[in-house]
């Protein structure tokens, strides 16, 4: 595995989801990323579901070494100070002040490591009327407008991934990333930080440019309507999902690939700009043409169609797929006392050599003798 960033350390002081999958991301690139946790508990996420291993907390944790240390313990925050001297980025995702209360803020860790790059990751920023807020996903996603999105019309409730959570940790560890380029040249530390709401926000910018070049308040099914994309169920209750977009001859191929050329005769479907408008007729009409075949049957006969499909798969199906197979994207390492974790790599690709590497998750504080012993012998050097 080529390690882009074999030569940064880490420091990270995260919980839940935000500043853990921002070190994730820099762990996966190669950086030596030292999880700090509290002594006895750790991250709370590891005991999510029970336990101290849980799969919520082995998501956003891996390729990482873990040491716990308790902040108000004055030797074990000098271990953490030394480790602050020997780091090239700091990343903590606390509210507004608990940082500067635990002595890890920007102004402490300034004064032990001016060329520190340190990451703030906060709910609604550091300022403003909602800065002090308590925020989690849903959350988040509601301020910035995309929980709306996805809201389902009928029976309308919270559905999907912690999307706000994982998107504000990737674009906290590319902002990370571009401090440490500017490093490079002007030998400063920067301070980035990011909030969940902007990072939101700015994932949602197709939502806000629809409405500010156009006046368009966008919904659940305005992009799945314009984009001409559908799923639907076979006989074997699997599912399948096709994207025609424009190009007229998606639709022409998926109605050789079904036996519906009659729709063509049909003006609620003859056109794109009519399909459009009637895509509920549509659907009505297709839900009961899939149900006939299975959804294998159904893939072959899109693909020689040249339709744009893939299987609809769950999570127990979809990394069995062939493609993803020949990708390799599944991954596995053993662990001592957890025995064998599986993941899903990273998706880098350097010089034609994908990640495929990994180092499980750690245990509470298995690291922290020998991280302890490294501290010790930089001091004696």
């Amino acid at each position: 595995m080529v390690k882009i960033l074999k030569d940064v350390r880490v420091v990270e002081l995260g919980t839940y989801i935000t500043g853990p999958a921002a070190g994730m991301h820099l762990a996966d690139l190669g950086a030596d990323v030292i999880k700090v946790e509290r002594p006895g508990t750790g991250d709370p996420f590891r005991a999510f579901k029970g336990g101290l291993y849980s799969p919520h907390f082995q998501t956003y944790n891996r390729n990482k070494r873990s040491i716990a240390l308790d902040t108000k313990d004055p030797g074990d925050r000098g271990t953490l100070y030394d480790l602050i001297s020997t780091a090239d980025v700091f990343i903590q995702n606390f509210r507004p002040g608990v940082a500067e209360k635990l002595g890890v803020g920007e102004e402490d860790l300034r004064k032990i490591n001016p060329s520190l790059v340190y990451c703030a990751i906060s709910g609604f920023g550091t300022s403003g009327p909602a800065r002090d807020r308590p925020v989690y996903d849903s959350v988040a996603q509601a301020a910035s407008g995309y929980l709306r999105l996805l809201t389902p019309p009928v029976k309308p409730r919270v559905i999907g991934p912690a999307i706000a959570d994982a998107v504000t940790g990737q674009y906290a560890a590319m902002a990370v990333l571009a401090a440490l380029l500017e490093r490079t040249k002007s030998g400063k530390g920067r301070r980035v930080d990011i909030s969940m709401l902007e990072a939101m926000a700015h994932f949602n910018l197709d939502s806000f440019t629809h409405y500010f070049s156009v006046g368009e308040v966008m919904g659940p099914l305005s992009r799945p309507v314009v984009s001409q994309s559908y799923t639907f169920e076979c006989s074997d209750g699997k599912w399948i999902a096709f994207h025609l977009s424009s190009p007229a001859k998606f639709w022409d191929g998926l109605l050789q690939a079904t036996g519906q050329e009659q729709l063509n005769e049909d003006p609620r479907f003859s056109e794109r700009l009519a399909r459009i408008d009637h895509q509920d007729e549509l659907i009505e009409h297709f839900t009961p043409v899939f149900r006939t075949k299975p959804r294998d049957e159904w893939c072959r006969l899109l693909e020689e169609a040249e339709v744009p499909y893939s299987p609809a798969y769950d999570s127990n199906e979809a990394l069995e797929d062939p493609q993803a197979a020949h990708l390799g994207i599944k991954v596995s390492a053993e662990h001592p006392e957890i025995g064998t974790f599986t993941t899903v790599r990273a998706p880098y690709n350097f010089d034609n050599s994908p990640q495929r590497e990994v180092v499980p998750p750690p245990m509470l504080d298995e690291h922290g003798e020998e991280i302890r012993a490294e501290i010790a012998r930089r001091k004696a050097g």
